[in-house]
């Protein structure tokens, strides 16, 4: 696994760039990672203040381990240049672009950071929300070494297609999976999107497992209080770990023996399933040492 899909994001918490209580609080707050956001929860007028303070944030040094990402304006909007001009300054760990929706658009923010200095530390991921983007997401998600992770911008894919937002997200689960596929084909990190009915935890949780079992590497999220169910569904079970760990070594020990069948628990054991196991640990332990 690489080091960009082995870090664990399994809670990917928006932040609002313009609200300084907010952001101090984040300080504090179990997320894996957390985009500080400079689009769609700032107002016109607080746009540059909402600018300074998020690359003051990034630079203080101040939240720990947790992955410090940016989100900017989109490409069509006056703020854009600016805002990846001064993220590129300040190095984050990520600038989040909202609305891609072709590898030209991934080759100018990359040109544009370049341009500015970035470090080469500072990926882009590149939010996939519209129709247009799904139907060439995987030449996005191939555009550019320094783009990492694809995220879903799943309100805004439903407000394009008219579709309804319903337990089982049936109207989105073809663009859900077209994102996945175009993501495993160019070995790039997923996020699913938000679930915004915050007093709703147990379907929260019910979308949280769906994402998990479609292949999602976390969530993004909207509320602190979502974080303990995403952390908690979206990492390894102790059932799922012990269950690697008897895989690996049954394996190993039959091969060992010379044998060609191996089984665990009544199952039949090849070699993409020890993989499997080993991508589980591998994620277990990343999980255990943010602790």
């Amino acid at each position: 696994m690489t080091e960009a899909a082995l870090r664990p994001r399994r809670s990917v918490l928006y932040m609002p760039g313009a609200n300084e209580r907010a952001l101090e609080k984040a300080k504090g707050l179990a997320a894996d990672a957390l985009i500080l956001d400079l689009e769609d929860a700032v107002a016109p007028d607080a746009k540059a203040q909402a600018r300074e303070r998020v690359c003051a944030a990034v630079g203080s040094g101040e939240y720990g381990s947790r992955e410090l990402t940016i989100r900017v304006n989109g490409i069509d909007t006056q703020w854009h240049a600016e805002d990846v001009r001064a993220a590129a300054q300040a190095g984050p760990h990520a600038v989040v672009v909202p609305k891609i929706n072709s590898a030209a658009e991934v080759h100018a923010v990359e040109r544009l950071l370049e341009q500015a200095g970035a470090p080469d530390h500072t990926a882009i991921w590149a939010m996939v929300e519209t129709p247009v983007a799904i139907l060439h997401a995987e030449e996005i998600a191939r555009a550019s070494q320094r783009l990492t992770v694809l995220v879903m911008g799943t309100n805004d894919l439903a407000k394009e297609l008219h579709a309804e937002h319903v337990p089982g997200r049936a109207p989105l689960l073809t663009g859900l999976s077209l994102c996945l596929l175009a993501a495993r084909a160019a070995g790039k990190v997923i996020l699913d999107g938000v679930y915004n009915d915050v007093k709703d935890l147990a379907g929260f949780e019910a979308e949280c497992l769906q994402g998990k079992e479609f292949g999602f590497d976390g969530k993004t999220l909207i509320h602190p209080g979502q974080l303990e169910p995403c952390n908690r569904l979206f990492a390894p079970s102790p059932e799922e770990v012990d269950r690697s760990r008897r895989i690996i070594a049954a394996f190993e020990e039959a091969t060992a023996r010379g044998d060609g069948v191996v089984t665990v628990d009544g199952r039949m054991i090849e070699v993409l399933h020890v993989d499997n196991a080993r991508r589980v640990l591998a994620l277990a332990d990343a999980v255990a040492a943010l602790a």
